[in-house]
């Protein structure tokens, strides 16, 4: 075979394995986009706000803010909860704290069972109300940060398709320019090789 045909048709496969890393590229970035959007749509929707800086301040066990909620959500006090990290942290260390404080642990399994139980008592009534609407807003809240976990891993594929894409363009080019630069005639080494043991044999 001769090395320029060779040459030509292995740019033109890198060519194409460029096409479909930006094509890829492409669709992941609009994915990531559409993800990000979607997550931040809906969850401004519910109009959620950290409580004030004022609150984490006076923080302290058995009030809204407790000193074990400062690390990981001060730093979005008076905040509206519009992004996945956000809707992670409130649903771990606000909602899930607050369920913990509860009774049976804010399980509802538990707590419902311990209602069904004892019919008459109204308090326990009211807390599996409490502990179905906070699960229900906590496993929400982490489905979003879910979603927007799968946003940020299209995102970095997006970049690395990009990346390769323009890795591979360059040696597309350089197969091009050497197709160019060699001669007609001339064979493949390999070609060459094998020709000469048979002629040796």
């Amino acid at each position: 075979m001769q090395r320029k045909m060779f040459d030509v048709l292995a740019s033109a496969g890198g060519l194409l394995i460029v096409v479909m890393l930006l094509v890829a590229g492409g669709l992941l970035t609009w994915g990531y986009g559409f993800t990000s959007s979607s997550v931040h749509s809906q969850l401004a929707r519910q109009d959620i706000v950290f409580p004030s800086r004022a609150a984490f301040a006076q923080a302290k066990a058995g009030t809204e803010v407790t000193p074990a909620m400062i690390p990981y959500l001060e730093k979005y006090a008076g905040q509206p909860l519009t992004t996945g990290a956000q809707a992670e942290a409130y649903a771990d260390h606000f909602i899930a704290v607050h369920l913990s404080e509860m009774p049976y642990k804010g399980v509802y399994a538990a707590v419902s069972a311990a209602s069904r139980a004892n019919p008459t008592n109204t308090a326990l009534a009211a807390e599996v109300q409490t502990s179905f609407q906070g699960t229900t807003l906590r496993g929400l809240l982490l489905e979003a940060y879910a979603f927007s976990q799968f946003g940020l891993i299209a995102l970095w594929a997006a970049i690395a398709s990009f990346v390769l894409a323009a890795l591979m363009a360059l040696l597309v080019a350089l197969g091009f320019w050497h197709a160019r630069r060699t001669p007609e005639d001339k064979e493949l080494a390999l070609h060459v090789e094998a020709e000469r043991v048979l002629v040796n044999a």
